[in-house]
């Protein structure tokens, strides 16, 4: 895929997280969307996957460590192909497979069911490390959420990884600055988060834009040529990307938009892709 047809990739993937958590009435739209271009970088460029044969033995893995954005994870896989688009406004439905976090047993392409904060990672580390004892090639990803990082069990596996020298598990954060109860450095700081993975034995990359299908593009094709210690890639990134009124405000990192503020969200995300287009 191209630049242009990345880009409009993803803004189809946010239309599908509003469209799921306004479907629901609940649900986490705000870390979804800032994630929603690492979502599309990773399952149309850097994944070795196949819609067709999601359990295939050699696919690389992805772990979702912040598991409340499922609606993004599942966005993006209705758009790669794993079931219809048509599937999402089920959500959080009674009798839906589409569970409030991803579960492993019930939807194509999950890797790892996830949604306690800080297990995630501890999974991706146990897959990586399980490669590297078979002696199989696949790779491992795990996206985390800044906030999340509060979490102990995250830096028990970051020490594990580092000890072990998985270069083949990337761990991603996501890094909007904000969190459930507000600004993640007020609630209490991670930062510096390159700094505390490097101590862990990573290779750190850094300040990379989130949001810029170029910057991601070199971010992970340095992670690829790593080799002797794992990999995180600290992406900058805007909570509520995309949609106006939700750029940068906590209140919607779980909150559900109305009938009104959703007409509005998927109102811009048109005019978007007609850009696009």
């Amino acid at each position: 895929m191209n630049q242009s047809e990345l880009k409009m990739t993803a803004n189809e993937i946010r239309k599908g997280i509003l469209t799921a958590v306004h479907s629901a009435k609940s649900g986490h739209p705000g870390g979804s969307l800032s994630s929603a271009d690492i979502f599309t970088y990773l399952y149309f460029v850097e994944l070795n996957i196949d819609p067709q044969n999601p359990d295939k033995p050699d696919r690389d893995r992805f772990v979702l460590s912040k598991g409340h954005v499922a609606p993004g994870l599942y966005a993006t896989l209705a758009q790669r192909g794993y079931f219809p688009r048509e599937d999402l406004t089920t959500l959080r439905h009674v009798g839906s497979y589409l569970q409030g976090h991803p579960d492993m047993k019930h939807i194509p392409g999950v890797d790892m069911s996830s949604g306690s904060l800080g297990q995630g990672i501890s999974a991706a580390v146990g897959m990586a490390l399980s490669a590297k004892l078979s002696q199989e090639d696949y790779r491992v990803y795990t996206l985390l959420g800044d906030g999340e990082l509060q979490e102990g069990q995250v830096w028990e596996a970051a020490m594990f990884a580092g000890a072990r020298g998985l270069d083949n598990l990337v761990v991603i954060v996501d890094n909007n600055g904000l969190q459930i109860d507000g600004n993640i450095a007020d609630v209490c700081s991670p930062y510096p988060i390159g700094k505390k993975f490097e101590a862990f034995n990573f290779h750190v990359i850094d300040n990379v834009d989130a949001h810029d299908f170029t910057a991601l593009d070199a971010a992970f094709k340095e992670a690829r040529q790593t080799k002797g210690c794992p990999c995180a890639i600290i992406a900058k990134s805007v909570k509520g990307k995309g949609v106006s009124f939700m750029e940068n405000q906590a209140g919607w990192h779980g909150t559900a938009p109305d009938d009104e503020q959703f007409k509005t969200a998927m109102e811009e995300l048109e005019r978007l892709g007609a850009l696009l287009c």
